[in-house]
């Protein structure tokens, strides 16, 4: 059984990997530069089908120079791709404008028939990365997993899952000497869990100071997905979100003080996006503690996933199914006001398409300045011998992508 992405619905997974398009335009017959031009300007492709039978779900390092993503690559002719995906690291190449214009050739981080999923840079120790790995080639058997009905495709939940951690040497070197770096979870290049337990642990992201991982865990008690933040500290795992259904892609906002999500928990199998406000309090004692207060951004027919937040905090940008189920775009939304009761105060945010390609687009995020947007998208070009564009990252300048 192939393994897809865990930040991605059955649906979007049908739509990347399936959907038979054309050269992408936008719907309305212009292309989808011209469409895009108020929002995204000087988009690049920066993996492509002669390197990945499918690339995606990409970030940024904390400089902007360096990229992480999970891909599967292109086999020798005659032998099939892997079944899983592996994880890359790449450095972005700029022009002396500042402009990213390419990037050179990718590196791979992960074991050798491993799967993969969800990676991300340490935000002040270079070099250092976390994603999600079986570390050896997954078990068969039975495994939990998530499928929309009527959909063929579901993507699994292997329980050798660990968030594991490692420092890539190519990126370290650049700002001090291998032998100079501190180990923070690991010995330099040497990959570990950073914690060991039974259940699956992934879409893991540090906080802004790296002290702590909110990350999605299967318990197999229940098999149900819920959010958990791991501080590095103490090594405790405290669990944040644990409603029925699959609460997963967590990520911190710039300023620590918020977490963005999507669930299931309507148990409908259409995602809906949310924020969690961590607001200090007094708690018991006079010890110093946390509120959680939740806030729902969507409540509809759509299929809402991928949340991301953009540095100002203001916004974030998502992927969506409210174009059509076959062809996903990326959105921005409002947030809410920090720390206020949605339940007293109701908010209604505003929204506002960013995409306009045929074709799947999805998995955005900003770099750390908020001047690029860098997605995963289905509107490049056909290539020889096959009969739809592959799913591929892309980068482009953010002109405004405030709802």
């Amino acid at each position: 059984m192939t393994i897809f992405n865990p930040h991605m619905t059955a649906i979007a997974a049908a739509v990347m990997l399936c959907t038979g398009v054309g050269p992408a335009r936008a719907q309305d017959g212009t292309s989808w530069r011209e469409a895009e031009a108020g929002a995204l300007r000087n988009h690049v492709q920066v993996t492509f089908p002669r390197q990945f039978v499918k690339a995606g779900e990409s970030y940024f390092s904390p400089d902007g120079r360096w990229i992480i993503f999970q891909a599967v690559p292109r086999p020798a002719p005659g032998v099939d791709p892997d079944p899983f995906y592996s994880m890359y690291v790449m450095r972005l190449r700029y022009a002396g404008d500042g402009r990213i214009v390419g990037a050179d050739e990718p590196i791979l981080v992960s074991p050798p028939g491993s799967a993969n999923t969800c990676g991300f840079f340490h935000p002040t120790e270079p070099g250092r990365i976390i994603f999600g790995s079986t570390i050896t080639p997954p078990a068969d058997g039975p495994t939990a997993g998530y499928q929309r009905d009527r959909s063929d495709y579901r993507w699994v939940f292997p329980p050798q899952t660990e968030v594991v951690t490692r420092v890539v040497p190519e990126i370290a070197r650049l700002s001090r000497p291998v032998d100079a770096i501190t180990p923070l979870f690991s010995e330099p290049d040497a990959l570990a869990p950073v914690w060991t337990r039974p259940g699956y642990d992934a879409e893991c992201a540090f906080s802004p100071d790296g002290r702590f991982i909110v990350h999605t865990r299967v318990d197999p008690a229940t098999d149900d997905p819920d959010l958990y933040i791991y501080d590095t500290l103490s090594g405790r795992a405290r669990p944040i979100v644990r409603k029925k259904g699959y609460d997963g892609g967590p990520f911190f906002s710039a300023d620590g003080r918020r977490i963005c999500y999507r669930s299931d928990r309507r148990g409908d199998d259409l995602l809906q996006l949310y924020v969690m406000d961590l607001a200090p309090v007094v708690g018991a004692g006079g010890r110093p503690a946390t509120r959680l207060i939740e806030h729902q951004l969507t409540d509809n027919e759509h299929v809402n996933w991928a949340p991301f937040w953009h540095p100002s905090g203001r916004f974030l940008v998502y992927t969506t199914s409210e174009v059509s189920h076959r062809n996903y775009e990326v959105f921005s939304i409002e947030a809410p006001p920090f720390g206020v009761d949605s339940a007293t105060r109701p908010f209604t945010p505003r929204t506002r398409r960013l995409t306009f390609a045929d074709g799947f687009d999805g998995m955005p995020v900003f770099s750390p300045d908020g001047r690029w947007m860098m997605w995963t998208s289905q509107r490049g070009e056909l290539s020889p011998g096959e009969d739809r564009p592959s799913t591929q990252v892309w980068i482009a300048e953010v002109v405004d992508a405030s709802p």
